[in-house]
C-alpha cells in the first residue's frame, strides 16, 4: 500500500491534484468527501469538485468512524479530502482530541493490513501558516490538525505542498507506480543488460560494426585537441541547427537522448504527465522520480499500436511519446502528433530513431511550434552509445529552460564532435538508414516465415514479435548465444513479447531459424505433457 498525504492553503489547488494522483493511478477510485453541504456556500464548493470528478469514481461521505471508508476498497484507490475538515467535524461531535488521533492510528494500521487499498491519498489543510487564532475551539482545532498531517507524513510514501496550483515534493518521489507498486526496476530495464559477452546481440537497437570510418577521424582529431578544453557546444548547435533548419540557440545537447528526457520534469515541473505505451520508459522513471503524477496512455496492439490522440486525458499538460515508438517500431503520422497539442501543454517526441527512417516522415524536428519539443539522438546510427551523443531540438523559451536545469558541460567534447560531424554530413546519415530499413526489411521477410510469430509494422531497425511461450523461447535462444529483448517490462506487453534488433541477412537468417527451432520444441513439449 501507497499513502501520498497533500496538504495546502485555502485555493491552493491541493485538491485538483489529489485529483489528478488518483485519476493517474488508474485504479477504481473511492472519493471521501468530509464536508457538511448543510451551509449554502460550502454545498456550492461541494458541487464544483463533483463536477470535475470523472464519472466512475465511488463518492462515499466521512462518517465518525473514519475507518469505515477503507470498507471493500482493497486494491483500489481511497481519496480523503480533506482532514481538516473531517477533524472539525469530529470535534463538533463531541470527540476528544485523543479520539481524534486514535482513529487517525487506526486506519494507518488498516492501511497495512491485507484488505488495504492499493493507493490512499489523503488531503489536508496546511496547519500553522497564519496567526495564532485568538480563541479556543480554534487552536484545538489547529493544534490537532498539525499534530494529525504530521502522523501522517510519518507514514506516508510521498508527501508534497501545493501552492499556487503547483506541488512541491516535501519527501519521497522515488519512481514509484501510482499504485502502489515499486517498478523502477522495469523502468530501468534496458538491452544491453540482456546481452552476455559472446552472444549475437539482437537486443541492442544500435547498428552494428561500430562508428563509421569518417566519425572515427572526426572524435581522433577532438581526441587530440579539443579534450584539452571545456566542452564547447557553439559548432555543434550550428551544425544542427542548419541541419534541422532551427536556430542555433533551439538546439541543447545532451548526454546522450535519455539525459533531455531527465531534464523535462525538472525544467517544466507538469501538474499531470501522460506517457504514451509502449515506449521507452525512461522518461516515466525520470517524472516519477521528481514526483510527478504519470497517466499512462496503452498504444492497442489490435489497431497495430497506432496512436489515438483523443486517449490522452484533456488535464494532462505534459504528453510524451516515441516517434517511431520503442519497441513496436510504430511511425506515427505528423497529424497524429499535431493533434496532442492543447493551450497549457507541452508535447515532447522522443525521436531517438527518426534518423533510422529514409526521409524521415513524420518529423517534427524542423516545425517551430512554441509547445513542442524534440528529443533526437545519434547514438543509435552512428554506433556510439558510449559517446552519450544526444540533443533536444525546442523553442527558444523551453530550451532556455531545458539549460537551466541542465548540469554545466552535460556533453563532452567527443560527443559534441559526433554531433557537428554528422550534421554536416546529411548524405552518410541517409546512407544509414538505408542500411537499417534493408536490414529490417529483410528480418521482416524472414520472421513473416516463421510459424507461430506474430509481428507489427515497423519503421526502425528492429521487429516486436509475440510468440506462445515467450521466457521459454527466450531461454532457448540464450542456449545458443542469442541475446534478445524480453519486453515484459515495457508497460502494455506481456512475457509473449520479444523485440529483435535487425542485423546483417546472415545474422538475420541465424535467429529466425533458432526461433523456429525455439518455437517447434516448445510447441511439441507442450503437446507431450498433455498426453
Amino acid at each position: 500500500m501507497r499513502l501520498e498525504l497533500v496538504i495546502g492553503g485555502t485555493r491552493s489547488g491541493k485538491s485538483a491534484h489529489a485529483e489528478r494522483l488518483a485519476r493517474a493511478s488508474g485504479l477504481d477510485v473511492r472519493y471521501v468527501a468530509t464536508a457538511d453541504g448543510g451551509d449554502p456556500a460550502m454545498a456550492e464548493r461541494i458541487d464544483a469538485h463533483a463536477a470535475r470528478r470523472p464519472g466512475g469514481w465511488t463518492t462515499l461521505e466521512a462518517g465518525t468512524r473514519l475507518l469505515d471508508v477503507l470498507a471493500g476498497a482493497a486494491g483500489g484507490c481511497v481519496l480523503i479530502d480533506g482532514l481538516g475538515v473531517w477533524i472539525a467535524g469530529a470535534l463538533h461531535r463531541g470527540a476528544s482530541p485523543a479520539e481524534v488521533l486514535e482513529q487517525l492510528r487506526a486506519l494507518l494500521d488498516a492501511l497495512d493490513g491485507e484488505q488495504a487499498p492499493a493507493l490512499a491519498i489523503v488531503v489536508a489543510e496546511q496547519a500553522g501558516a497564519g496567526v495564532l487564532p485568538a480563541d479556543a475551539v480554534s487552536r484545538a482545532w489547529l493544534d490537532l490538525l498539525g499534530e494529525a498531517t504530521q502522523l501522517l507524513a510519518a507514514r506516508a510514501s510521498h508527501v508534497a505542498i501545493v501552492v499556487a496550483g503547483r506541488p512541491l515534493t516535501l519527501s519521497g518521489g522515488s519512481p514509484r507506480a501510482a499504485n502502489g507498486s515499486a517498478p523502477s526496476a522495469a523502468l530501468r530495464e534496458h538491452g544491453d543488460r540482456q546481452v552476455r559477452p559472446g552472444d549475437a546481440d539482437h537486443a541492442v537497437n544500435v547498428l552494428a560494426g561500430g562508428p563509421p570510418e569518417w566519425l572515427r577521424a572526426e572524435l581522433r582529431q577532438a581526441l587530440e585537441g579539443d579534450v584539452e578544453r571545456y566542452p564547447d557546444e557553439t559548432a555543434a548547435c550550428a551544425a544542427l541547427a542548419a541541419l534541422h533548419g532551427r536556430e542555433a540557440r533551439e538546439i541543447v545537447p545532451t548526454n546522450g537522448g535519455a539525459e533531455a528526457l531527465w531534464l523535462i520534469p525538472a525544467a517544466l515541473r507538469p501538474a499531470l504527465a501522460a506517457c504514451v505505451h509502449p515506449g521507452f520508459t525512461e522518461a516515466e522513471a525520470a517524472l516519477r522520480a521528481h514526483g510527478i503524477p504519470v497517466t499512462r496512455v496503452l498504444r492497442e496492439r489490435g489497431r497495430d499500436f497506432a496512436l489515438d490522440p483523443r486517449e490522452v486525458p484533456a488535464e494532462a499538460d505534459l504528453v510524451l511519446l516515441g516517434n517511431p515508438a520503442s519497441p513496436s517500431g510504430t511511425l506515427d503520422p505528423a497529424a497524429t502528433l499535431l493533434a496532442l497539442r492543447r493551450p497549457g501543454r507541452v508535447v515532447v517526441v522522443d525521436e531517438a530513431f527518426m534518423d533510422l527512417v529514409p526521409g524521415e516522415p513524420g518529423t517534427l524536428v524542423r516545425e517551430r511550434l512554441e509547445d513542442v519539443i524534440v528529443v533526437r539522438s545519434l547514438t543509435k546510427a552512428l554506433a556510439i552509445p558510449g559517446l552519450r551523443a544526444g540533443y533536444a531540438v525546442a523553442p527558444p523559451a523551453l530550451a532556455e529552460r531545458l539549460r537551466e536545469a541542465r548540469p554545466p558541460w552535460s556533453a563532452n567534447a567527443l560527443a559534441l564532435a559526433a554531433l557537428a560531424a554528422a550534421a554536416r554530413r546529411p548524405d552518410a546519415l541517409a546512407t544509414l538508414a538505408e542500411r537499417a530499413r534493408r536490414e529490417r526489411e529483410d528480418l521482416e521477410w524472414r520472421l513473416a516465415a516463421v510459424p507461430g510469430v506474430r509481428t507489427w509494422p515497423s519503421a526502425a531497425n528492429f521487429c516486436l514479435v509475440e510468440v506462445a511461450d515467450g521466457p521459454g523461447v527466450l531461454a532457448a535462444l540464450r542456449e545458443q548465444r542469442i541475446a534478445v529483448r524480453a519486453a515484459a517490462s515495457f508497460p502494455g506487453l506481456g512475457e509473449g513479447d520479444l523485440r529483435l534488433t535487425a542485423r546483417s541477412p546472415s545474422e538475420n537468417e541465424r535467429l529466425a531459424a533458432a526461433l523456429a527451432a525455439a518455437i517447434d520444441a516448445r510447441a511439441t513439449a507442450g503437446a507431450a505433457s498433455l498426453r
